[in-house]
């Protein structure tokens, strides 16, 4: 079954290039109008050009529709005033890819405050904000999908990347919830963590891994997640033609004898306290307080 965008408007932030135009393509070819967003700047965030306008023209010259957008997504107005001209121009917004990121790579005794301050800005507050301007119009029409992008940074860490790493992980803790307030206006929201040779990795893969790691091969992932029957809540890795999903897990609560909720009663049981035996995947976080009353509940009992 062929998976359509027909009808359908779409924002891309940081489509200039990149798995962000790779998206818009996409997404355009399926018949979705594409709102091109990006600044057109350098990956650490400086300058600016005409990226977006050049993707605008590709979609256009292949029959699509399209508009370029220079908005920051790290100024809520802008993105307010974005959201705006594409509901005035084609009647709403039902999809949003937030994809706008920047990198500055340092250890962290190296990295300055205000690098990691901008980082955590354009990557979690921009996708905070683009996802704000969309979020009342979606719950009005009953209808949206988001996408968050995180990195395996985020979820396990690597060095050198302090900022981004929080600022990812910070992504998929905002899916987690925005999932659950959007669930009864159809509004769904993922997380995707992918692996894409693109300026922003120029430097980072050997050339022949450059080429293995095209972004083509992550738009599958990235588009089932934003289309009608997309899941929500999930977390799903793409690269180089291989997918899989991520967990959030937690294992049973061990409930310690009064007389060892100490310290060293911690220590003592800690083998027992990390045993991934019966790990499970919340749904909210009050699974956590749920599974304590019912592991407690079971201890009386017993």
């Amino acid at each position: 079954m062929s998976i359509s965008f027909a009808g359908k408007v779409a924002i891309v932030t940081g489509a200039g290039g990149g798995l962000g135009r790779a998206y818009a393509l996409e997404l355009a070819r399926r018949g979705a109008k594409v709102v091109v967003n990006d600044l057109g700047a350098a990956r650490d965030g400086s300058g600016a050009s005409d990226a977006a306008a050049l993707v605008v023209e590709e979609i256009r010259s292949a029959g699509g529709e399209a508009i370029a957008d220079g908005s920051s997504v790290t100024e809520f107005e802008q993105m307010q005033a974005m959201v705006a001209k594409a509901k005035a121009d084609w009647g709403g917004v039902h999809v949003l890819i937030n994809n706008a990121g920047i990198l500055r790579d340092k250890s962290f005794t190296k990295m300055d405050p205000s690098d990691f301050d901008l980082v955590v800005k354009v990557h979690l507050s921009g996708s905070a904000n683009a996802t704000k301007a969309v979020w009342d119009m979606m719950r009005e029409q009953n209808y949206g999908r988001i996408l968050m992008t995180a990195s395996s940074t985020g979820l396990f860490g690597n060095f050198g990347q302090a900022n981004y790493g929080a600022a990812k992980l910070g992504l998929a803790g905002l899916t987690k919830t925005l999932y659950l307030e959007g669930a009864k206006y159809n509004v769904r929201v993922n997380t995707l963590a992918p692996v894409a040779a693109t300026r922003m990795t120029a430097d980072i893969f050997p050339e022949e891994a450059f080429k293995l790691f095209g972004s083509e091969n992550v738009v599958p992932a990235a588009l089932y997640l934003v289309s009608d029957d997309a899941p929500s809540n999930a977390i799903v890795g793409a690269g180089a033609g291989a997918y899989h999903s991520a967990f959030v897990t937690m294992n049973p609560p061990v409930i310690l004898a009064q007389e060892d909720r100490t310290v060293e009663g911690f220590a003592a049981n800690w083998a027992r306290i990390s045993d991934r035996t019966g790990d499970f995947v919340p749904q909210s976080g009050t699974e956590q307080s749920h599974a304590i009353l019912a592991a407690m509940q079971a201890a009386m009992k017993g």
